[in-house]
């Protein structure tokens, strides 16, 4: 094929998949957010990220999966940035760093948890959302109990229930302090939360030097 003036033009690059995942994840983020689950448009989110719509069902399945996978995501990457926080440190300070972080993302990014409260309530609802929602969430409780196992082997901490029970009770915990937080963000702001979660984790890391 030739350009205007006569000469070749250059073959369009392939990208890489991952960096198709990662800008239809970016563009659903921000329609999700700006419109919530049921008028977000798959076209639009194709034209946001620069591909058709096509390439938003070969990558993703459908609006619940992808749905799903902007949670994921984010969710994801905050347990990368916990993981790095509490990495070399003892258990005072990782439980410091832990709860900071988590009541951060809960009072700096209301969005994600409205999407989460969102995506869980259309999920006692729906029963293809739910097969979609629970595995999603399974995946998280598990997450958070191995981090657990990992912060306790690393700092000799003695846990006083089951990591995997541990996992769950901070899940939930996460959870229901983000809605508390979507619903009264004055009475349960950054501090609070903060010093909730602390409280809680201290009680399952058998830290009570604290």
């Amino acid at each position: 094929m030739s350009d205007p003036v006569g000469g070749s033009a250059e073959p369009a690059k392939r990208l890489p998949r991952d960096e198709v995942r990662r800008r239809i994840l970016a563009a659903a983020a921000a329609e999700f957010t700006a419109r919530g689950y049921d008028d977000a448009r798959l076209d639009a989110i194709a034209q946001a990220a620069g591909f058709t719509k096509g390439a938003v069902y070969s990558n993703f399945g459908g609006k619940r999966e992808l749905f799903a996978a902007v949670l994921t995501e984010r969710a994801d990457a905050e347990h990368e940035a916990v993981k790095a926080d509490v990495d070399g440190v003892g258990i005072g300070a990782a439980v410091e760093a832990a709860a900071a972080r988590v009541a951060g993302r809960i009072a700096g990014d209301p969005e994600r948890g409205a999407l989460g409260l969102e995506f869980a309530a259309r999920a006692t609802r729906d029963e293809q959302v739910r097969e979609v929602f629970a595995p999603m969430r399974r995946a998280q409780r598990e997450a958070a109990g191995e981090a657990v196992a990992a912060v306790a082997a690393q700092t000799g901490a003695q846990l006083t229930v089951d990591p995997a029970l541990a996992g769950i009770i901070l899940h939930c915990l996460t959870n229901g302090l983000s809605m508390e937080h979507l619903a009264d963000p004055e009475a349960l702001d950054a501090a609070t939360v903060e010093r909730a979660l602390a409280a809680v984790m201290t009680l399952l890391t058998g830290d009570q030097e604290r």
